[in-house]
């Protein structure tokens, strides 16, 4: 389960993709979850994904 607040999934994501992704493409495959609905959330509080760091900034 990932968390729900924007903040906290923020750091989920970014240390899951440092850590075990090497995209945010195969993040969300292998959790089974909205590639989209991540983007949506996290660009609520400000943030993009950038593929070429592959993190959220």
């Amino acid at each position: 389960m990932i968390p729900s607040d924007p903040a906290m999934l923020l750091s989920y994501v970014n240390t899951q993709l440092r850590d075990y992704y090497p995209s945010l493409e195969e993040l969300c495959k292998s959790l089974q979850i909205s590639e989209e609905e991540v983007k949506r959330k996290l660009s609520a509080i400000d943030y993009q994904y950038e593929e070429e760091v592959n993190q959220f900034i």
